[in-house]
């Protein structure tokens, strides 16, 4: 009777496990780490509505804050969304799965001018979600000056008359490339160089804004900026008469990329919300949304009219080939940053 029992216990565990099991499969939920309203609500609802799967949706600050989160062990994250060279970083400490394409029928939506890129080369983790290049932007109103490039920012025309985004590896990049060199260097001449001359830059900065640079040049506060694609756009729409510069030195360059973990517990849910926002009328309204270029070449008729044409979104492919990435440059940053500390100081 005991040994009776016994096999019935046992039996009845098993049973219990298999159940708890079949359940943890079907669970419909997601667990999606990014920046805070990078997928809009009404995209996750909407996806929602059609899988039936819940988004848990977490958020980081920075690309520094997820990779320390990740570092850590206990995480359970199911889709993280994050910039390039953090999206590498992940990579190479093999803290990410390879993508099942069978499970992206949308993959083939993609522009090809997007894909290969030195973070996944071949195209096995990544599925990019929006690209965007930092540009000038210039109120012709308020300055007479012709802007090609870099270099005319160091005019001394534009004293106290420039916005620049609060980013040490943009500018000091752009200061670097004006010299001839790459925005990642870690040559120490070089970035002596470039620290050298940097500072010369400073009497015609009237401000650092990160967050909100476009409400300076709607303002009229300053003649000149330069931010990242979405906050020219921004600027563009309180100012229809500003100007878009195309670098003449080259650009800068890079895409937000959506990957799944390692050890994500829900991977095909995750690869159910990566085919969803790789579907074209999806993507239309995400660029509509997040004021970025779209990796998903079937969108266009999906975005907005008046954005389609704007050059800050519709930057030719001449151009692009120019760009550049900003890469990890491993103990170097700590450099980048001192420099930059030094010249905001002055």
């Amino acid at each position: 009777m005991k040994k009776l029992l016994s096999l019935l216990l046992a039996l009845m565990m098993l049973f219990s496990l298999g159940l708890t099991l079949a359940q943890a499969e079907e669970e419909k939920v997601l667990n999606l780490f990014t920046w805070a309203t990078y997928i809009d609500d009404g995209t996750v609802a909407k996806f929602t509505e059609q899988t039936g799967i819940k988004i848990n949706y977490t958020t980081f600050a920075s690309n520094e804050e997820m990779l320390l989160k990740m570092a850590s062990s206990g995480n359970e994250y199911d889709v993280i969304l994050a910039s390039d060279y953090a999206i590498n970083m992940l990579r190479k400490d093999e803290k990410l799965q390879k993508l099942d394409k069978e499970l992206l029928p949308n993959y083939q939506n993609l522009d090809h001018e997007f894909l290969g890129q030195y973070y996944d080369e071949n195209n096995e983790y990544t599925v990019p979600y929006t690209a965007g290049t930092p540009l000038i932007v210039v109120n012709p109103a308020l300055t007479d000056l012709e802007i090609t490039g870099y270099e005319d920012l160091w005019n001394p025309a534009l004293k106290d008359n420039i916005v620049l985004i609060d980013d040490a590896r943009n500018i000091i990049g752009i200061t670097l490339n004006t010299l001839g060199y790459s925005f990642n260097t870690t040559n120490d001449e070089e970035l002596a160089q470039a620290r050298e001359k940097l500072m010369q830059l400073r009497p015609n900065v009237r401000a650092f804004n990160y967050d909100t640079p476009h409400n300076d040049m709607i303002s009229g506060e300053v003649a000149v900026g330069y931010m990242f694609t979405p906050f020219v756009l921004l600027a563009m729409d309180g100012n229809p008469d500003l100007k878009v510069v195309y670098p003449k030195e080259g650009m800068g360059f890079g895409i937000d990329s959506l990957v799944i973990p390692a050890n994500a517990p829900h991977p095909k849910n995750a690869h159910a919300l990566l085919n969803f926002l790789l579907d074209s009328e999806v993507a239309g309204n995400t660029v509509a949304w997040q004021y970025y270029l779209s990796p998903v070449a079937t969108a266009y008729e999906f975005i907005p009219e008046y954005l389609r044409e704007n050059p800050a979104i519709k930057i030719p492919k001449e151009i692009l080939g120019e760009t550049e990435f900003i890469m990890d440059v491993g103990e170097y940053e700590s450099k980048y940053q001192e420099i930059w500390a030094e010249f905001k100081l002055q």
